[in-house]
């Protein structure tokens, strides 16, 4: 790494071996966005898809994180880059704004399938990935998590949307998101939760680069010893689809 040889230190002049000043300028945070702390309908349907009167009904449970990722695709959509295109009206011409980013819509089996229905009814033009992650066992508390499938597009330049319901340990989105990666590296990623575990949150600024959003519905504090959130909701996929064997 150079020293700084003048007062104003030139920027950009090594962007390959910055010197002591700009590399410390450089430095940058994850953007962690949590939806809850600011009072909206989002609250609602977050204490409904907490409950475990409500979540008896498997389909509003359903619909209820369908709901939620609407609106969390809504709050997303206003980070993205847009351009002024004209409007032929029955009396004239409009002016309006609209995002340019290319969209790839990655969803995280099986639990992730509501959220993706609402996100795609909003961003209805995005291209689709899909993503198998599950917990493989060695004993009643220890487990891998491994991924046994991913079908997507190239995401080379193009923003990509990674969804899934939790986000305990952070593990299974970590390996979602490198798997991803062989389909190319793209220009920004946005993570969406309903609920994260603060361990969670910190695995993934540990371990995932800094050019990613985390969007999430709540920080809950713990895990507990089968590394589900607590006080969480319990298991998404099977609250939303049948328990599995």
């Amino acid at each position: 790494m150079q020293i700084a040889n003048n007062e104003q230190c030139k920027v950009f002049c090594f962007p390959f071996n910055p010197c002591i000043p700009c590399a410390k300028r450089r430095i940058k945070t994850m953007k962690i966005i949590n939806l809850s702390e600011q009072n909206s309908l989002l609250n609602n349907f977050l204490k409904e898809i907490r409950s475990v009167e409500i979540q008896k009904d498997s389909m509003r449970f359903r619909r209820n994180l369908y709901f939620f990722k609407q609106k969390t695709a809504f709050e997303i959509s206003k980070t993205f880059s847009y351009q002024t295109e004209n409007v032929q009206t029955l009396l004239g011409v409009s002016a309006t704004n609209v995002f340019t980013d290319q969209v790839v819509l990655s969803t995280v089996l099986r639990a992730g399938l509501p959220f993706h229905q609402g996100f795609f009814n909003y961003f209805d033009r995005a291209e689709n990935a899909f993503v198998s992650a599950y917990r493989k066992y060695k004993d009643k508390l220890h487990f891998d998590v491994l991924i046994e499938y991913i079908a997507a597009p190239s995401i080379a330049g193009k923003t990509l949307l990674i969804v899934d319901p939790m986000l305990a340990s952070g593990s299974s989105i970590e390996l979602a998101y490198k798997a991803l990666l062989e389909k190319g590296t793209p220009a920004h990623v946005h993570i969406a939760a309903i609920i994260a575990s603060q361990e969670g949150v910190e695995y993934v600024k540990k371990h995932l680069p800094d050019n990613i959003t985390l969007w999430l519905g709540a920080i809950d504090s713990e895990l507990n010893e089968h590394a589900y959130i607590v006080p969480g909701l319990g298991d998404a996929g099977d609250l939303a689809f049948g328990k599995k064997e």
